[in-house]
């Protein structure tokens, strides 16, 4: 009889072990507030217009703040940066009101959306944005009109997100279609 017992307290055990295995749910995105703060340039991020982004680890219930879209993909690649992220989100820039005003609520999944890569329009900051859509229409129609090309999160050249080397900001960097940098002068 104990030896039962024993068993089926075991059997339960392993059961309620395994709900708690279960997969973390993926955190909200949180509303963009005159709060936020840039990780990276120390401003308040309102101050900057095109699209945002927001990074929020496991273990840290509060938002990591970015003026751009290419900062928050940077995160990412960084190698010092923390990689127990919970969830990445982007402004919907075919959301937005417009560029100075790229809205508070209107985050999408960073991993799935569409960005144009190369386009004319600047970040805030004035370096080249990677700019997010949730949809793939959205993205084209805006490459149509600001020029770029457009891609996945992943696909998002390295390059084009840290730069070559310094050299290349002070010649005005331009892509050649593959990623790499080429200057013009």
């Amino acid at each position: 009889m104990r030896l039962a017992l024993t068993a089926a307290m075991l059997t339960a055990m392993l059961l309620l072990g395994g709900c708690e295995k279960e997969e973390a749910k993926t955190p909200a995105p949180y509303a963009l507030t005159s709060d936020a703060m840039g990780r990276y340039c120390g401003m308040n991020v309102l101050e900057h217009p095109g699209p945002k982004g927001q990074v929020i680890l496991r273990d840290i219930p509060e938002p990591i703040w970015f003026s751009s879209a290419r900062d928050t993909v940077a995160f990412t690649m960084l190698p010092e940066e923390p990689k127990d992220i919970a969830a990445i989100y982007v402004s919907d820039m075919g959301a937005a009101k417009r560029w100075e005003d790229p809205g508070s609520e209107n985050w999408i999944d960073a991993r799935k959306a569409f960005y144009v890569i190369g386009s004319r329009v600047k970040s805030g900051m004035g370096a080249e944005e990677a700019v997010p859509f949730l949809t793939e229409g959205a993205a084209r129609d805006f490459a149509a009109k600001n020029g770029g090309q457009v891609t996945g999160f992943s696909e998002i050249p390295k390059d084009y997100v840290l730069g070559t080397d310094a050299s290349d900001q002070d010649v005005g960097l331009e892509l050649d279609g593959h990623g790499k940098g080429q200057t013009h002068g």
